[in-house]
């Protein structure tokens, strides 16, 4: 992944936020959205490309592109360094190999010990009924 070229294709569009805040909302536009196309990209290689269809599938639109927006902060700039930030973020989990998990045997003494501790609850409650 060469973060430089992504970078360059990243397509930012400045929007107007919604919710409360008054007359800075309905004036200003400081919402950010980004697009990523991640077919066309050339700062990713073929793999990393299949492997970003495949596990972000439902991120990407049926344009095929990611999208991500941030209106957190009242300034424009800010929230476009943000949603850069989440859009970086978000192709680096997914590009992580995930670890093959090795399973393990269960030690004889934890076994031994489950044991003991289920018959010392069963004796409890054996203890516990009324006899004549």
């Amino acid at each position: 992944m060469n973060k430089e070229i992504i970078q360059t294709e990243i397509q930012y569009k400045a929007v107007r936020s919604s919710g409360a805040g008054g007359q800075n909302v309905n004036k200003v536009a400081t919402k950010v959205q980004i697009q990523f196309f991640v077919e066309q990209s050339n700062g990713l290689t073929a793999d990393e490309k299949a492997t970003l269809t495949e596990k972000l599938a439902n991120r990407i639109t049926k344009e095929g592109f990611i999208l991500v927006e941030c209106g957190e902060t009242r300034s424009q700039l800010k929230n476009k360094e943000l949603c850069t930030q989440r859009l970086f973020l978000l192709l680096e989990n997914a590009l992580k190999k995930d670890k093959k998990r090795i399973a393990t045997k269960i030690p004889k003494a934890v076994i031994k010990k489950r044991l003991e501790d289920k018959q010392r609850n069963a004796d409890k409650k054996e203890n516990r009924r009324f006899r004549f």
